[in-house]
């Protein structure tokens, strides 16, 4: 099950950043890098952030062990819904009346012109918020009855709708552009949405939220009604104020790298113009073996852990968590030598196109270097961390991250002004060996040493390594003249 479940998330998170390569792509050659393309990923970056923890993290990891133990399903989870909806919408509808305040958040060191230009493109982006809740919650319900392919591939159809805009607006100025990107946003979270209403209808999840409609609906109507209601009431008012206890902790300690690159935006706007846009473009691609391999492997562990663990069968629980740690770390250890010594030469075939010149590749080649360093301790901790949120410890998990976040901060301050961007992304890689560390910590050295306790498995990964290098260091002079062909024949076009 958790093969086949991997292969699901794993093919569709592949098929996603596919389609957000090519969607960076036409970003970085209609708009470049400088003050247009700083102003849409500024206005993104809390949308993005929110589709992240919520996504990948706090709501899922607290929502489904809850649901999985809820014996009153339909109203907790439609009690739930209507809460989130209600809170995103009305901090929509903040961001709106003051996104001037929430402008000069985002991007402090933006100057007074440039925010007046961000503004309403914050406010149509940060509508994504509640579109990207709703994605969460319908894919969360899926995730308990083991469906998985619709949250690996509904990312797609927002980056088919950003690319539409881009291409749709090419022709149009710049601001204009950013104003059609924005609105691709919110079209691509409504294809999100749709594409879950059939496997919710054919997993009969409809017919559990009608049930808790209908029995919340009798409570609302008669509040001192029968008995038997009451105690449904009781039932949920319990499961709930079990999810919140868990979910506000998990909502740092689930999301550290995201918080740590939202800060890096904010360190960024001090920084040369195109900072923002540096560091996005590198963190796109880091991004890319953290969703495939990391993400898609702990999205599939999750559920089997949290119900193993439900089940009083620890045992069956940390064996899974073995075999995905060995096939983990040698899959991240693969992509960060691989990364880093091709480094010049993948951005150059990404985004070394119109407006992205070689210049931008060479700043954005050692960004990315210094992301991949932080590669497999932020992955490595992603399968440790579902311990702790299945066993409930989701505050424990919230001060691991707060230190790390704290410490990421602190190397940001320090790296930022001798090493620019590249400080920046070298601090957030800091970060993740920090978190990694405390993780284990609370996990526990001694059951660690048993999972790392395999010679078979270092042999493999120093074989596998050192094969690697030799092949890429004969091959690294072929590669770079592909890439350098690519372009003059695209050029000649």
């Amino acid at each position: 099950m958790i093969k086949k479940a991997f292969l699901t998330n794993s093919s569709g998170i592949l098929l996603s950043r596919i389609a957000g390569f090519v969607r960076d792509l036409c970003t970085a050659k209609f708009l470049g890098a400088g003050v247009y393309s700083d102003i849409f990923f500024a206005a993104f970056k809390m949308p993005n952030l929110f589709r992240r923890v919520f996504g990948e993290g706090a709501f899922t990891q607290s929502f489904l062990p809850n649901f999985i133990r809820s014996r009153r399903k339909g109203m907790f989870a439609l009690i739930t819904f209507i809460l989130f909806v209600t809170f995103i919408l009305l901090l929509s509808l903040l961001v709106v009346c003051f996104s001037g305040f929430f402008t000069k958040l985002l991007a402090y060191g933006f100057d007074d012109a440039t925010i007046e230009l961000a503004k309403p493109i914050v406010v149509i982006n940060f509508w994504y918020l509640e579109l990207v809740f709703i994605v969460t919650f319908l894919s969360s319900l899926l995730q308990y009855k083991n469906c998985f392919w619709v949250n690996a591939y509904n990312t797609v159809l927002l980056n088919i709708c950003m690319i539409v805009a881009l291409i749709s607006s090419k022709d149009k100025d710049s601001m204009q552009m950013v104003y059609m990107l924005s609105y691709g946003v919110l079209c691509g979270g409504v294809a999100q949405i749709f594409l879950h209403f059939y496997p919710l209808y054919r997993l009969r999840f409809f017919k559990l939220l009608k049930v808790g409609m209908i029995e919340l609906w009798q409570w609302f109507k008669m509040p001192h009604s029968s008995e038997k209601i009451q105690k449904k009431i009781a039932i949920v008012k319990s499961d709930l104020k079990s999810f919140a206890k868990q979910f506000f902790p998990a909502m740092l300690g689930s999301s550290t790298a995201q918080l740590a690159s939202f800060i890096d935006t904010l360190l960024a706007s001090f920084l040369a113009s195109g900072s923002i846009s540096y560091l996005y473009y590198a963190n796109r691609i880091f991004q890319f073996p953290l969703a495939v391999f990391a993400i898609a492997c702990s999205t599939a562990l999750f559920p089997l852990v949290a119900k193993a663990i439900r089940n009083d069968q620890s045992t069956q629980a940390l064996q899974a968590m073995k075999k995905s740690f060995w096939f983990l770390c040698i899959a991240l250890s693969v992509c960060v030598l691989g990364g880093i010594m091709l480094k010049d030469e993948i951005i150059s075939l990404l985004y070394e196109w119109g407006n992205f010149t070689q210049e931008n590749t060479l700043v954005v080649a050692n960004v990315f270097a210094a992301y991949m360093i932080g590669l497999l301790p932020f992955g490595l901790a992603r399968i440790f961390s579902l311990w702790l949120y299945s066993h409930q410890m989701q505050g424990k998990a919230a001060k691991i991250s707060a230190i790390s976040l704290l410490c990421g901060v602190g190397f940001s301050l320090i790296l930022m002004h001798p090493l620019g961007a590249m400080g920046l992304a070298i601090a957030a890689s800091l970060s993740g060996f920090v978190l990694f560390i405390l993780t284990i910590r609370i996990f526990g050295f001694k059951e660690f040493l048993g999972i790392i306790h395999q010679k078979k498995a270092w042999f493999a990964i120093i074989a596998i390594l050192g094969i690697e290098y030799l092949i890429l260091l004969l091959l690294k002079p072929y590669v770079k003249a592909l890439v350098e062909g690519i372009h003059i024949f695209v050029r000649n076009i």
